[in-house]
């Protein structure tokens, strides 16, 4: 079990170690979460091995949301990764690592490897106010740094879909309304099989 989320904070860790040289690759919402899974993961895997102090069952929680989020956007809005442009770490790339190996080690690791039915019932709520923070700061950081990147021709935006620039207020909103409710079926989700699996952990 300590092997296995060691495991998941180096894919996480080789994933985003690209933005230490390029730091506009930080505004990514999978760099951010991603990176805060790998210390969360090299915690768990700590202490799992020393026997100490797990993480908070809220922030594992809301990791896994945010986890099952990178992986359904990576397989089903994000265009295929270019193996020519994407550094490669043992074969597989950095992105692969970031957005699909870790998210879904991730959800297996909560499955089988956490005690269960320890969720509030508004932590299925309060899981998500990152979304509206990264929302104000991706806006922010393109309203100070227009040409900043890393989008191609400098765009500030990392995300078609939360593009000010195309979409316009509109569209944006539209968008933001869509993604905030597909977070929430998403949080409600990882609530409910929580409640459904075994107090106890299923292994380990």
């Amino acid at each position: 079990m300590a092997l296995w989320r060691f495991a998941i904070a180096g894919f996480c860790f080789v994933g985003t170690y690209e933005a230490w040289s390029k730091p506009q690759f930080w505004v990514y919402f999978t760099f951010q979460t991603g990176f805060v899974l790998g210390i969360v993961m090299l915690w768990s895997g700590a202490a799992t091995l020393l026997k100490g102090i797990q993480p908070p069952a809220w922030l594992k929680g809301c990791l896994t949301v945010y986890a099952i989020v990178t992986a359904l956007v990576a397989f089903f809005l994000m265009p295929p990764d270019d193996p020519a442009y994407v550094p490669q770490v043992i074969g597989i790339m950095t992105n692969t690592m970031l957005h699909k190996i870790a998210p879904i080690m991730a959800v297996i690791d909560f499955v089988l490897f956490d005690p269960h039915r320890r969720f509030r019932w508004h932590y299925m709520f309060s899981w998500l106010a990152y979304f509206p923070a990264y929302l104000v700061f991706v806006l922010a950081r393109a309203a100070i740094w227009p040409g900043s990147g890393p989008a191609a021709g400098g765009s500030p935006y990392p995300y078609d879909f939360i593009n000010l620039d195309a979409l316009g207020w509109q569209g944006f909103g539209i968008s933001c309304g869509k993604l905030a409710i597909a977070f929430f079926v998403i949080s409600l989700v990882v609530w409910l099989l929580d409640r459904a699996l075994p107090s106890k952990a299923l292994l380990g």
